[in-house]
C-alpha cells in the first residue's frame, strides 16, 4: 500500500467548506469523486476489493464555507502503479476549475495530515477603500472606513506565544483544550490603483487553530484599527477568555489557508 499526499488549492466561494456534508457541495466531495473515478480507471485493487464507502481522502484543515486555500493538504491510500507526481495531473483533468492539485507525492504510510506536527499559515485580506472593487472583493473583506494599521500592529505581540484562546473561538468547538500556540503574526499593506485604495494583509502562523480563531483575531484587529476596541480590551480578552471582549468573526471571503509545513 502507498500513501499519496496532495497539496490542494481552491476558491472556496461556491463551496460549503472542505468537509463532506449532506445536501451540500464541498471541496472534499469533489476531490473524492475525482479520485474514485481515477482509481477505478487504474483498476486499483485497494479500492475495488474493499468496496470502501464514505470519503477515501483525509484532509488536514476543514476550512469553513467560503474560505479559500493555496496549500491545504490531503492524503489517500492506493495500490495503483501510477507515479506519485502524476496523480496531480490526472486528478486536475477531472476536477472543476476552482479546485486544483498543485503537487502530489508519496509519503510514509504513517503520515497523517491532521495529527503529524505542523505549522499552518493563514492570511486574511482586507480591501480598504471607499468603494468596493469587484475584481478584489471575492477574496477580500471590504471596509470603507480608514483603518489605522499602526494601531493594529500595537496589538500583535499580545497574540504571540502559547495562550488560552477561548475568547477567539466560536461556540460549538468540540475540543478538550483551547490552548494554542501562535508563532508569528504580521500585518502589512500595499497601495493599489485607483488610489487611495489599499490592501491590508494579516498573516498568522501557528501549530494549530480553534474553530474560527483566525477570523475572530482578524475581526478583533480590524476593530482596533477602526478605533472601536482598545489594546487593553484585547489583552483582557486573552487573559480572561471572555468571548464578549474579542471582536466579531470577520467574513470568510477574506481568509486563505496559505501553507502547511510539517515538522
Amino acid at each position: 500500500m502507498r500513501r499519496i499526499k496532495l497539496t490542494v488549492a481552491y476558491d472556496g466561494t461556491d463551496y460549503s467548506g472542505w468537509q463532506s456534508q449532506n445536501n451540500a457541495d464541498t471541496v472534499e466531495d469533489r476531490l473524492d469523486e475525482a479520485l474514485r473515478s481515477l482509481l477505478i480507471d487504474c483498476h486499483d485493487p485497494l479500492l475495488v476489493e474493499s468496496g470502501e464507502v464514505g470519503s477515501i481522502i483525509t484532509g488536514a484543515s476543514r476550512t469553513d464555507s467560503g474560505v479559500h486555500a493555496e496549500g491545504n493538504v490531503a492524503v489517500f491510500d492506493t495500490e495503483a502503479r501510477m507515479a506519485a507526481d502524476r496523480f496531480a495531473y490526472a486528478l486536475n483533468t477531472r476536477l472543476p476549475e476552482d479546485i486544483r492539485i498543485l503537487r502530489s507525492e508519496e509519503v510514509p504510510v504513517d503520515f497523517h495530515p491532521r495529527y503529524s506536527p505542523s505549522h499552518k499559515t493563514y492570511e486574511y485580506q482586507i480591501l480598504n477603500t471607499s468603494i468596493p472593487i469587484p475584481t478584489y472583493t471575492r477574496y477580500m473583506h471590504h471596509i470603507y472606513e480608514d483603518i489605522d494599521i499602526n494601531k493594529m500592529r500595537e496589538a500583535v505581540d499580545l497574540f504571540i506565544g502559547e495562550h488560552d484562546f477561548s475568547a477567539f473561538c466560536s461556540a460549538g468547538a468540540q475540543v478538550k483544550s483551547k490552548v494554542r500556540t501562535i508563532t508569528a503574526l504580521s500585518i502589512d499593506e500595499a497601495s493599489i490603483d485607483p488610489k487611495p485604495c489599499r490592501i491590508i494583509r494579516i498573516r498568522v502562523t501557528g501549530t494549530g487553530f480553534l474553530y474560527n480563531m483566525v477570523r475572530i483575531i482578524a475581526g478583533t484587529l480590524i476593530e482596533v484599527g477602526l478605533g472601536r476596541r482598545s489594546i487593553d480590551t484585547v489583552r483582557q480578552a486573552i487573559e480572561t477568555g471572555d468571548r464578549q471582549l474579542a471582536g466579531p468573526t470577520a467574513p470568510a471571503r477574506g481568509l486563505t489557508l496559505k501553507q502547511i509545513i510539517y515538522d
